[in-house]
């Protein structure tokens, strides 16, 4: 018997009467393992820790887990984790909801600023998608685009198209659900009510009837036994009266449900007090025997991932067909006005003109009415008005356009050229999409032959000293994510870590909390720079003075001035001090006014002065994989390669674009380059202002 890896819709609807009641838990943290696990931390007032798993890919489940059974942290958290933590932390969990008897979950967290829902599709490819207040998707793990429904950030959330609810039926509707079945008793609780093929049995075993009994064969007797019993188990499951059992056969897990099955009578069970104990049990203890039995080589199932990716190639494909249409049509409109020119002129003059006389929208509907049984060929391109937005519809070329009055012709098909360019750009980023997809899918095949031609060790020789990271097809991920990466960061070229605000509240934190015996304080002349410190000693080391290299000092006062308005301005040199911890103050002179993430300086200081800007961003591969940016005599020697920029006339994010693309060409694995390095990730270590590569 194959072991469960996908919770059924009885499973969800008992989830949801057990994580009910964690309503009020307020979430502190949240993760995201891969792309397809996430796991929200909250705090119970009763229970203390709560650990919530939500998994959407070969295995769907979504259920608390004891802390022992909690993965270690990830390194660095992608995009989606932060901007859950963004709109989740400090929320208090309102509760979670089945859609109808389908498959999905509905997790509702509530903040002051902001309402937030995560809505988990355990079916099919699985989803998380995060929506606000209004339904709008703010971000989804995958994106969906199918003619029946769209899953897109900006988009509104749209759920599947909802299955037949056999635990809301009456017994009228289910009596004319079994009578319009042409198959037998089981099978039509199987598939026309959704039950699936264990519940179906089990409902037939309850009601005591025979399972292959045909409809047409079968009596009111039958029909109100199973109804009985597709009562009974609505009841289990909305009442909580769940004895949670975990089923084995010859000793291994094949399943886990809520309450004790009849089906399942022969198996070998154990019973749990909860049913989300029984699932956290359940799935380590199915991943524990998965691993022993495949000695932890398992072949990875490239044919899945290559046709999971081609699915997702196609979708993005027809997205592109889709921006193109819109594209052609929103032009082809814009050029039909112009092509109308006198006639479109004159429905505007003459709504606009009736709008300054004081005329309302339904008199000037009446007047193109009026105009349209004279036969006026003005009138007669009028096809609705709209008060609320004040527009009017005009039918030009077989199209319908919405115009606005209070605009000429010229402004009103240059909002539609503008509308046809923003879709254009859009296009273009789906074209990069595709691409991207596409490397990873070569990726994929290139694994595959790999692994078939024998050569599976993917890991690196950690003895080695020579490996060549660039030319290698696939290259593991390693982070380790640290306290100080909140911050601007880097290291020396002797080893000494130097952090640097990037706002006032940062500047402020630094050098109340972080600001130790023995560093060094530095800030450029000027306003408008970072507070930069370079730590003598970690943060489990006790504070002490030490001699501080030259090179790290003349490195953080590098790192003070290119990451101020120094660089901002388009300059490449300026003025550096440092201090002692001991001279900087929060408290100002008599008379004066510190702002905030301002301090004050008592003493001598040493200056830096006409130091050079400059930064380098790289990646590197052992002992981790990470983007890291900083003065470049510090950062060439630690990276696999690097690239070293100045000011210039790229905005921040178009310049971690360019380094981005440039990344992707030096390194052969580039879904590796997207995974550490990815644009969001390179701008972190690039100066506010525009910069360029230095050639």
């Amino acid at each position: 018997m194959d072991p469960k890896r996908e919770l059924t819709s009885v499973d969800l609807a008992a989830l949801v009467t057990e994580l009910g009641t964690y309503a009020g838990a307020k979430l502190d943290k949240a993760y995201l393992y891969g792309d397809d696990l996430l796991r929200l931390k909250l705090r119970d007032f009763d229970r203390g820790r709560v650990e919530l798993l939500i998994e959407v890919g070969e295995t769907k489940r979504a259920h608390v887990v004891s802390p022992e059974h909690v993965p270690d942290a990830p390194g660095r958290p992608p995009g989606f984790a932060k901007m859950l933590r963004n709109r989740l932390s400090g929320a208090d969990f309102a509760g979670v909801s089945q859609f109808g008897f389908d498959r999905v979950l509905t997790f509702e967290f509530e903040r002051g600023d902001r309402n937030t829902k995560v809505v988990a599709e355990l079916f099919g490819e699985g989803n998380v998608a995060v929506l606000d207040a209004t339904g709008e998707v703010v971000d989804c793990l995958n994106t969906v685009r199918l003619q029946s429904r769209t899953v897109a950030p900006g988009a509104q959330y749209e759920f599947p198209s909802a299955r037949f609810d056999p635990l809301a039926v009456d017994y009228d509707g289910f009596a004319a659900r079994m009578d319009e079945s042409n198959t037998d008793l089981v099978r039509t609780l199987a598939t026309q009510l959704n039950f699936g093929g264990l519940y179906g049995e089990e409902l037939c075993t309850r009601a005591d009837v025979e399972k292959e009994l045909a409809i047409e064969e079968a009596d009111e007797t039958d029909f109100e036994a199973l109804y009985d019993a597709l009562t009974g188990l609505s009841e289990q499951l909305s009442s909580g009266d769940f004895a949670p059992r975990i089923y084995r056969d010859d000793g291994e897990p094949v399943d886990v449900t809520p309450f004790p099955l009849d089906e399942r009578a022969e198996l070998d069970s154990e019973e749990f007090d909860s049913f989300t104990a029984a699932l956290d049990a359940y799935f380590v203890e199915l991943d524990t025997t998965e691993d022993e039995e495949s000695g932890g080589r398992e072949r990875p199932d490239f044919e899945e991932q290559i046709e999971r990716q081609q699915r997702i190639i196609d979708q993005q494909e027809g997205a592109i067909e889709e921006f193109e249409e819109q594209a052609d049509r929103e032009r082809e409109t814009a050029e039909s006005l112009y092509a109308n020119y006198e006639l479109v002129d004159e429905i505007l003059i003459t709504v606009r003109n009736a709008r300054e006389e004081g005329i309302g929208w339904e008199a000037i509907e009446e007047r193109f009415a009026e105009g349209e049984e004279r036969g006026i060929a003005a009138a007669e391109a009028v096809t609705g008005i709209e008060p609320s937005e004040g527009t009017v519809t005009v039918e030009i070329d077989d199209r319908d356009v919405e115009l606005d009055p209070e605009e000429g012709v010229e402004q009103n098909a240059d909002r539609l050229y503008r509308e046809a360019k923003r879709v254009v750009e859009k296009k273009e980023g789906a074209e990069e999409a595709v691409a991207e997809t596409r490397e990873e899918l070569e990726a994929i095949e290139r694994q595959r032959d790999e692994w078939e031609a024998g050569d599976v060790d993917n890991e690196p020789d950690e003895e080695s000293e020579d490996i060549d990271w660039l030319s290698r097809r696939s290259i593991p991920v390693r982070t380790d994510e640290q306290w100080y990466e909140r911050f601007r960061w880097f290291h020396t070229s002797d080893g000494y870590l130097v952090i640097g605000g990037r706002n006032a509240d940062q500047n402020e934190d630094l050098v109340k909390k972080y600001l130790d015996r023995g560093d060094r304080f530095f800030h450029t002349q000027v306003q408008g720079g970072p507070v930069t410190i370079l730590k003598a000693t970690g943060p489990s080391e006790p504070t002490r003075e030490i001699d501080l290299p030259d090179r790290s000092l003349e490195e953080a006062a590098r790192f003070a001035v290119s990451y101020s308005t120094v660089w901002k301005n388009g300059r490449f040199a300026g003025d550096a001090y440092m201090a002692e911890p001991d001279q900087v103050s929060k408290t100002p002179e008599s008379g004066e006014y510190l702002e905030k993430g301002g301090f004050a300086i008592r003493g001598d200081r040493t200056y830096f002065r006409d130091t050079a800007v400059g930064v380098a961003v790289g990646i590197t591969c052992e002992p981790e994989t990470r983007v890291i940016g900083g003065p470049p005599s510090a950062i060439a020697d630690r990276t696999e390669t690097a690239i070293e920029v100045e000011p210039g006339q790229y905005a921040q994010n178009d310049a971690a674009k360019r380094l981005y693309r440039e990344f992707r060409e030096r390194f052969e694995d580039t879904s590796f380059v997207r995974k550490v390095a990815s644009p969001d990730l390179i701008a972190e270590f690039l100066p506010p202002g525009g910069s360029r590569i230095v050639d």
